[in-house]
């Protein structure tokens, strides 16, 4: 791991998570008073996928889906020789299913919280 980038460690305390949170839900609104996005819901398979391409890192881009719900898109990301982390992405292993045009792929799937999040952790309230 780039300790210049990420810092020493990956964990952090739920007791920070909470305060990281909080301070996230209270400062941002969106437009027409919808609900904002406080979460996601990744599934597995996403985060194999991405994993499976070996890369240094993964980037997350947020974006909004056809459902017009916010998500995260998911790419693999290498260090270069200028030490700037480069976007990697996958190669589709569809037989014409989804949203492949037999070229580069990211990966997503995540749904947004709420609606899908859990109403009885501490991190959502």
């Amino acid at each position: 791991m780039d300790n210049e980038i990420f810092g020493e460690s990956i964990e952090v305390s739920l007791q920070t998570a909470e305060k990281w949170t909080k301070a996230y839900r209270g400062k941002q609104e969106l437009e027409g008073n919808k609900k904002k996005v406080d979460a996601f819901l990744i599934p597995r398979e996403s985060l194999e996928a991405v994993l499976a391409l070996k890369t240094d890192a993964v980037r997350a881009y947020l974006g909004i889906n056809d459902k017009k719900e916010e998500t995260l898109i998911f790419v693999g990301a290498n260090k270069d020789e200028k030490g700037i982390y480069r976007d990697v992405f996958g190669t589709s292993q569809t037989d014409g299913e989804g949203d492949s045009d037999e070229g580069d792929i990211v990966y997503d799937a995540s749904r947004p919280c709420p609606p899908y999040g859990d109403p009885n952790s501490p991190l959502q309230n």
